[in-house]
């Protein structure tokens, strides 16, 4: 049965807002984990080599995303290039990044909620946040280019003022004091944390169909979005680390509204102000990864890579309600029996997963499709596809050894797909499109 096309509407300043909104809760909360293992200096060296990884994996990304526009994004180029069980390892990986970045995200909504209403409690706000977007996604309400862009810049302008604001209080003794010795331990501890402050970008790769020139518009959008990132990363979490005792903020899952009210006082206006705001940011990477996961799902299930029921639309709404009843359940149970370290730490896992397999892609399809249109080409190819992936096999190699047991829950839910995936033997029959994709979603 015909269906219809997705509608290419999305130009360069569009990607860019849905790159910087996917990712800039990371920015908010989580990446100051990464103090408690290797102090303020350590982290800041293990983040300027995860922006490394970054740039080199953006650049190196690219070139996929634009030479196979498919909403399944990595799992499409990995089955290009190996083939089904290569589709298989991408989009478990991907849609472990991606279910599970959502209840760290919705735990740090919960926090900042609770920092403006202690009466309500963390988990309580959670909770509620997760049931009310994933009923906004069910109804069809989903975020335009439009809204995503004026959420994204009002939380881009939110942490630029931030830094203006703590700017002044900055100490470099601050910064450096209570610094723990460099040690290869706690560097390779912080290395998730790190990884947080840039995780989803590759989200974009999920609306590369809907993209109006992706030749032009997909580079400029990347390049843009992680230019931005690198600023407000770095900037955040040097001026954050700089204002007093960085120890007070290691451990919490609201160190921007706590640092603003060690400068100006709790009580202060402006301090519960930005805590307010600091939502718009949550939310544009809460719902953006809703919307992501749900559509990853989707993929695979139209694909064969899962149950056929995940791949169900909605008549009326034109959602996939399975995939996004199946993808929120998943991610409020984690609420109960995880901490939002642990949820960091796997939903990292997950992504330096798909980075290995996803730049692995690159270099086989180079060998095995060289003629392929590649609208985009990776430059300084292979330095950087090359530096991309050592640098993917370092933090995965680190976050296996630091962390065994959430290593061995991702790897136990690997094999169970695995299993599923071979007695169907479904998957193995059904040719995965590399081309611009016909399905019902609005």
């Amino acid at each position: 049965m015909s269906q219809p096309v997705l509608q290419k509407t999305l130009s360069a300043i569009h990607l860019w807002a849905i790159s910087v909104g996917l990712v800039i809760s990371g920015e908010y909360f989580g990446w100051n984990y990464g103090w408690g293992a290797a102090g303020t200096v350590g982290f800041l060296l293990v983040t300027l080599v995860v922006t490394l990884l970054y740039i080199t994996f953006v650049f190196s990304f690219t070139e996929l995303t634009t030479a196979i526009p498919n909403a399944g994004g990595p799992f499409a180029y990995a089955h290009k290039a190996f083939g089904p069980w290569g589709g298989l390892v991408a989009g478990y990986a991907t849609v472990v990044e991606f279910v599970f970045a959502t209840p760290a995200i919705a735990a740090a909504l919960g926090s900042y909620v609770h920092f403006l209403y202690p009466a309500i409690t963390p988990l309580v706000a959670a909770v509620v946040c997760y049931i009310v977007f994933s009923c906004i996604n069910l109804l069809g309400i989903k975020e335009s280019a439009t809204f995503s862009l004026v959420v994204t810049l009002l939380a881009v302008v939110e942490l630029l003022i931030f830094m203006g604001i703590v700017a002044p209080a900055f100490s470099f003794e601050n910064f450096t004091r209570h610094a723990f010795p460099i040690q290869w331990g706690g560097l390779f501890a912080a290395l998730p944390f790190a990884i947080w402050f840039y995780l989803a970008i590759e989200g974009v790769a999920m609306v590369a169909e809907e993209v109006k020139d992706p030749q032009r518009h997909i580079p400029r959008g990347y390049i843009a979005g992680i230019v931005t990132l690198t600023v407000l990363a770095l900037g955040v979490m040097i001026l954050t680390g700089g204002i007093g005792d960085w120890r007070t903020l290691s451990t919490i899952d609201y160190p921007l509204p706590e640092a603003i009210g060690l400068v100006l006082g709790k009580d202060n206006t402006i301090t519960r102000l930005f805590a307010g705001i600091g939502l718009f940011g949550l939310i544009a990477s809460f719902h953006g990864i809703i919307i992501s996961y749900s559509r990853q799902l989707f993929a695979l299930a139209r694909a064969g890579f899962l149950p056929g029921v995940l791949a169900t639309v909605n008549r009326r709404f034109k959602t996939p309600h399975a995939a996004l009843l199946a993808g929120g359940s998943a991610g409020m149970l984690m609420l109960f029996f995880a901490d939002t370290g642990q949820i960091i730490i796997l939903s990292a896992l997950g992504a330096v997963v798909m980075y290995i397999i996803s730049m692995l892609s690159l270099f086989r399809l180079r060998r095995i499709a060289p003629d392929l249109v590649r609208p985009f080409k990776t430059p300084f190819y292979p330095i950087f596809p090359g530096t991309a992936l050592v640098l993917s096999v370092v933090s995965l190699l680190a976050i296996v050894y630091y962390n065994p047991f959430i290593s061995l829950l991702f790897l136990g839910g690997l094999i169970l797909t695995i299993l599923v995936f071979r007695a169907s033997g479904r998957a193995l029959r059904i040719p995965v499109e590399t081309g611009p994709q016909h399905h019902e979603l609005s």
